[in-house]
């Protein structure tokens, strides 16, 4: 029997203490570069997007993977392919931890939309009140020293 799965994932990290070295020039280079991650580890990408300090991956999760891998091997692979491509400069690193939001299959195109309208949207709202805003409308504790 086959194993069927609908499992999605809004996936979101900033660079090492917020820093701005996510190049707006080279950035369609580091999504290509992350989904190819993703689709190695047979998982499909809906949507990728960035700020200069912090990235949105939105995909499904094979059910062979466990999310804290997933990220991690996402983290770490980027972080040494955008240092070693010189492209971003300024990048030192991820931070250590991450959000990752689940969603319905109705919820789907909203959060593509979302996802893809970073730029506008930060026009509106900062980094930290979306991540605080994440993480209050899934209803996660959190402590608020750590969003800093």
């Amino acid at each position: 029997m086959s194993t069927y799965r609908q499992i999605y994932y809004q996936i979101v990290f900033s660079t090492k203490n917020r820093e701005t070295s996510i190049s707006e020039e080279y950035e369609q280079d580091l999504y290509k570069y992350i989904w190819g991650i993703v689709n190695n580890h047979k998982c499909k990408l809906y949507r990728i997007n960035s700020m200069p300090d912090h990235i949105h991956i939105f995909s499904d999760l094979h059910p062979t993977i466990c999310l804290s891998d997933y990220v991690k091997t996402i983290k770490v692979a980027s972080s040494i392919w955008m240092k070693e491509t010189g492209y971003f400069k300024e990048f030192t690193g991820w931070q250590e931890g991450y959000g990752a939001f689940t969603y319905s299959n109705r919820e789907r195109d909203m959060i593509i939309d979302y996802v893809k309208n970073q730029k506008s949207h930060h026009q509106r709202e900062t980094f930290y009140d979306e991540y605080k805003r994440l993480l209050m409308e899934h209803e996660i504790e959190f402590d608020e020293k750590y969003l800093l």
